[in-house]
């Protein structure tokens, strides 16, 4: 599901610069060839809408070419993520089809062939036309989506971006669009399915300590960049 979560505004002055500084940033990763980044986080936090600002800022400044895609184009249908489970647990381990992610974008990206951004849509819950992306050969795929750092991901991307906020945030941007979920509190059983499987997948991956950068999404307006642990890393 998108996290566009009613942030429509124009961007601010403060907040361009950041996104500009992250642009500037992602471009130096992988240079010499094509490059595949994670915009990881929870849902609601606001990772879809950060893609789009990155790719018209980099069509508006130029440089290596940008080609998005999103998570949520490999959700499983409606009928296989029930069957995997309504609680956390089927939230976390069901939700994607990461096979078909490997099949359609990341084995075509290194393999110098188009990409496929997406297969399905989870709203309609029906297949989408499959509409291949050529990548340039020094191209930036950015993917967009919750779980990127999960066990069976962490080792493919060339670099990440974690996108933070605190529960207290993310649950009513995300609620935001869909009214009749309702309850803003992170706790409330309504929410449980997403934020207990979303803290699952921190226990289990710890997504932070992989990223190469900690984008602070909490204000919009006021968002924050800085070197995550693997960045500085690979600084020293």
């Amino acid at each position: 599901m998108p996290d566009d979560a009613a942030i429509s505004d124009p961007v601010t002055g403060m907040r361009a610069a950041v996104v500009a500084r992250l642009w500037g940033e992602l471009q130096r990763v992988r240079p010499e060839g094509r490059a595949l980044i994670a915009l990881d986080g929870f849902d609601g936090v606001g990772k879809t809408h950060l893609a789009r600002e990155l790719a018209e800022h980099a069509d508006a400044v130029g440089g290596r070419a940008l080609v998005s895609v999103g998570i949520d184009g490999f959700h499983r249908p409606r009928a296989e993520r029930l069957r995997a489970g309504a609680g956390p647990e089927g939230f976390y381990r069901g939700s994607y089809r990461y096979r078909a992610f490997f099949e359609h974008v990341v084995d075509p990206l290194r393999f110098g062939e188009a990409v496929v951004p997406a297969i399905w849509d989870v709203a309609r819950d029906e297949p989408v036309p499959k509409r291949p992306r050529d990548v340039p050969p020094t191209g930036i795929v950015v993917v967009d989506g919750i779980f990127l750092h999960r066990p069976e991901l962490v080792d493919i991307w060339d670099d990440s971006v974690w996108v933070s906020a605190p529960f207290s945030v993310t649950v009513p941007r995300g609620n935001a669009r869909f009214p009749r979920r309702g309850d803003d509190d992170p706790e409330s059983p309504a929410n449980r399915r997403y934020v207990e499987g979303q803290r699952m997948y921190l226990r289990e991956a710890d997504p932070e300590s992989h990223a190469g950068w900690l984008f602070d999404n909490t204000d919009l307006d006021r968002p924050s960049l800085r070197h995550g642990l693997a960045e500085a890393a690979a600084q020293a």
